[in-house]
Order: C-alpha cells, then structure tokens, then sequence
C-alpha cells in the first residue's frame, strides 16, 4: 500500500512523471531555445532513459510531438478568434516564424527540422494538411470561401506554401516574411 499513487499523494510524495510531462518539459526546453537532450531530460524528470524512450518513443518523435502540440494551440487559439481561414493559416505562419525557440531549432538542426516537419519521417506534416483542411471547410461549408484550387489539393498548397515561408532561411538564405507569405496564402484563399 505503501506505494501506491493515492499513499504517495496522501502523504504528501510527489506523484511520479508521466509521458505528458516529459512533453511539458520538452516544450519548456524547446522555446527556451534548449536543445532537446533524452538523457537531461530523463534525468529531470528522475526517470531513467528506457523509460522516457519507452514514453515518447525517440528522440525524433519527442521533437515532432512537441512541434505538432504547439501548432496545434496555435491553430486552434486562431480558429477561435474566428477568423477566416486565410487569417488562420497565415497566423500559424508567422507564429512559427517569430517563435524563438522554432527559430533556433531551425539554426541548430535545420536538416532534422526538414525531415521531421516536410517529410513522411513523421506523421507531423499530414497532421497539418488535415487541420488546414479542417479550417478551410469551415470557410468552405459558410459560403465564405472561393477558390479556383480543387477542393482536394488545397490544404496541402497551403501547408506547402507555408513551410516554404517558414524554412525560407534553410531553402535559400532569405529571412522568413510574414507578409510575403499573406499574400499568397489570402490569394488562395479568397473570402467574400
């Protein structure tokens, strides 16, 4: 009885670390602009690494999950203010591209940034394009939305266009623009 989670909350014991909190300390890390290391974070959550691997399978699926749960807020914080979706998808634009810790990520490990965030290496990049799509038919079922792009290819144009906004510094050396990328994220997505 003497270790259970209910003895240990009675007495006081702080409860043991679970996978979610070594997504919440990885997200700490990553927009203090830290590098996500297993081994540190094994450590500060006092568990040892086959467990944390064991959570969050690699290192490479932590960095993703973090990316996707942060997108993800985003999106769905500026799906809430009740834009349209060219205002959604351009605002996720240029979080990502003012978010400090996403811009040293990119710095740091821009070839795993690509890999993990434009590649099947992970599922982050179809995550996306199924959330635009669900942004869109928001605009798209009100009778909002006119757009000469088939219905079927749009969300993948628009996650396109955003990465290429937002990895610009790794595809060319440009500096990411926000405004660059409004505008042709709005010209896709013509609203009435």
């Amino acid at each position: 009885m003497r270790g259970t989670p209910l003895r240990r909350q009675l007495t006081g014991c702080p409860p043991r670390p679970t996978a979610l909190d070594a997504l919440a300390e990885a997200t700490r890390m990553f927009q203090a602009g830290q590098r996500i290391d297993m081994r540190g974070l094994a450590a500060v959550l006092g568990v040892d690494r086959a467990t944390l691997y064991r959570w969050v399978g690699s290192r490479e699926h932590l960095i993703a999950e973090v990316l996707w749960s942060m997108i993800d807020k985003t999106i769905r914080r500026l799906r809430a203010a009740g834009g349209t979706a060219a205002d959604v998808v351009t605002g996720a634009a240029e979080a990502s591209m003012t978010n400090s810790g996403m811009r040293v990520f990119l710095e740091r490990e821009g070839d795993l940034a690509l890999k993990l965030l434009t590649t099947k290496a992970s599922d982050f990049q179809q995550r996306l394009v199924d959330l635009v799509a669900e942004v869109v038919d928001v605009d798209r079922l009100a009778g909002r939305l006119h757009s000469t792009v088939p219905d079927t290819d749009l969300p993948y144009v628009l996650v396109r266009i955003m990465e290429s906004y937002v990895y610009l510094s790794l595809i060319t050396g440009d500096e990411p623009d926000a405004a660059r990328a409004a505008r042709v994220i709005h010209a896709l997505l013509p609203c009435r």
